[in-house]
């Protein structure tokens, strides 16, 4: 079967009511909002909890030399737990170069012999927007007011590590190690911090899962082969891995062939001219493309795929995703790359990179760029990006790595205990038939991509669950589609754009669960592993719109 259009069932969502709503004639809404209901039912999922003398973590020189005061986080006015953060080298070689990592032991019980990284990508960017506004302890996202806590931190389930890596991301340090030019040399380097790592803090022998998001395509498989080409369950034995929205194939794969598609799935996000439109259908028949994906998205394969059209880029007007990048911030200014239903105004953000483009207002400040939070964390002291120039990019020579999906990835799969990928589907950086064409090229575990079409996925659930705060609600219900073959999983996120834990973080919360093996399926009605009794989740219900367990969908 061929699977072309774009994989979406998107899903309406309830939002909490601000305003009436008799200005647009819709007299007969109901007086209550369903998510009220929700609010102060009981308590969200289980928040880690501040630092008290009962440290999770047995305290040595080595946690004192680290340790953070959760108290004492600037603009943060709660206790953010137990932590450890600071730089250490990549090897015992003298003026090794230093990677930055900000450590969360969890009171979780379960994760007593768990280890979790978690790894931006760029490359160049830094973890520490994946801490402070996808999956850490507290939260400030852009356009919001002041950090909150969250309960769909990831702590809540494992223990977590947040590193910022390779060598010259963001308080990481370059030093007298050269630069790394290739994902070989950068999975070297990660190893070797990571080992002192694990001494440093007594984590000896513990499962190890490494997640990421974006570029981290690369590295967390990358990492993970090296992991288990290491042979030394002590300090490197890894389980399973996740990422999301991940750079994994060729470029033209990922972006120029499948944006037609995406652009005609969504064109009211879009909202192109007709003439512009004929034009980008031409042009994708003119350059390949559009047989391509038809060849690509068949299902089971027909055999290997042909090398992509325009592989190089360099084919004289079959630059379609660019065109429409530059075409959708003509018509919508405030068009973010990573969400494709962003609309004016741009927000505010303290990490000043809201969106497609960077943006800080006068007189606000880069939260990593101050002092007294540097001071805090135990960071050097010193200009901090979120995304760092001269790391892996072309200014040093670029990566000189083939993508994952057609080296290193089906090995993995095939060593891993789980491999899952996720994928938003508001994202025009990365887009979701890019991942599934790579998926359907490649071969693990005897056969070659997915047999079964997405049109035959099983529905993703999130459990419906108690909000702590409206400033951290978070989408449950049918929330997309997911599929298993031979050890992989792949999964469509409704509603999320390139970020899936910040844009649909009890989505992601999920996903963990079943990275840590904690759930069965992506598919099983339960409650949240941390938030049991909640009631509702095991069975699948439709009911009035004033239901709390009602899924609507637009089809």
């Amino acid at each position: 079967m061929r699977f072309v259009s774009l994989i979406a069932s998107a899903a309406l969502a309830s939002t909490a009511a601000a305003r009436t709503l008799d200005h647009v004639r819709k007299a007969n809404m109901p007086e209550s909002n369903p998510r009220s209901q929700l609010l102060n039912r009981q308590s969200a999922p289980g928040y880690g909890g501040p630092a008290t003398n009962n440290t999770i973590l047995p305290q040595n020189a080595n946690t004192t030399k680290f340790a953070v005061d959760g108290t004492a986080i600037p603009d943060v006015d709660f206790d953010i737990g137990e932590s450890y953060a600071g730089l250490l080298p990549i090897s015992d070689k003298a003026n090794s170069s230093e990677l930055y990592f900000w450590f969360f032991p969890s009171a979780n019980e379960l994760a007593g012999d768990e280890i979790l990284i978690w790894l931006n990508g760029g490359p160049g960017c830094s973890s520490l927007e994946g801490l402070l506004q996808e999956n850490g302890p507290f939260l400030w996202q852009y356009g919001t007011y002041k950090p909150v806590k969250n309960p769909y931190t990831w702590v809540n389930l494992t223990n977590v590590v947040w590193v910022e890596q390779p060598a010259g991301t963001g308080f990481s340090q370059k030093k007298g190690t050269p630069s790394a030019t290739n994902e070989i040399e950068v999975a070297e380097q990660f190893l070797g911090f990571f080992k002192n790592f694990v001494d440093t803090f007594g984590l000896h022998n513990k499962k190890i899962y490494i997640t990421g998001e974006s570029y981290a395509g690369y590295y967390v498989p990358y990492i993970a082969d090296a992991m288990h080409n290491a042979s030394d369950t002590t300090y490197y034995d890894v389980s399973s891995i996740l990422f999301y929205d991940p750079s994994t194939s060729y470029g033209v794969v990922q972006d120029d062939i499948p944006a037609v598609p995406m652009v005609d799935y969504w064109a009211p996000l879009f909202s192109f001219n007709d003439t512009f439109m004929d034009d980008l259908h031409k042009r994708a028949d003119a350059c390949g493309y559009t047989d391509f994906i038809e060849t690509a998205m068949t299902f089971p394969p027909n055999g290997t795929l042909p090398t992509p059209p325009n592989v190089n880029g360099d084919v004289e007007g079959c630059s379609l995703w660019a065109d429409v990048y530059n075409a959708a911030m003509l018509v919508n200014p405030c068009w973010d790359v990573y969400q494709i239903a962003t609309t004016c105004p741009i927000l505010w953000d303290v990490l000043g990179f809201p969106g497609s483009i960077p943006y800080l207002p006068d007189g606000a400040t880069i939260y990593f760029n101050r002092t007294d939070v540097q001071k805090a964390i135990n960071a050097p002291i010193g200009e901090w990006d979120e995304c760092s120039n001269g790391v892996l990019d072309q200014s040093s020579g670029g990566d000189s790595s083939p993508p994952s999906g057609l080296s290193v990835l089906p090995r993995v799969i095939e060593k891993n205990d789980r491999t899952i990928i996720g994928h938003g589907m508001l994202d025009f950086i990365l887009l979701v038939n890019g991942t599934i064409m790579m998926i359907q090229n490649m071969t693990w575990n005897g056969a070659q991509g997915f047999s079964t079409p997405p049109c035959e996925w099983d529905n993703f659930y999130v459990p419906y669950h108690a909000e702590s705060s409206l400033s951290t609600l978070a989408g449950a219900g049918d929330f997309g589609n997911f599929h298993t073959e031979r050890g992989l999983t792949f999964c469509t996120v409704d509603l999320s754009g390139h970020m899936v834990p910040q844009y649909a973080p009890a989505a992601a919360y999920r996903q963990l669960e079943f990275l840590l093996g904690r759930i069965d399926n992506l598919g099983e009605r339960s409650d949240f592993t941390t938030q049991p009794g909640f009631g509702g989740n095991n069975f699948n219900y439709t009911g009035t719109p004033t239901s709390t367990n009602t899924t609507m969908k637009m089809f």
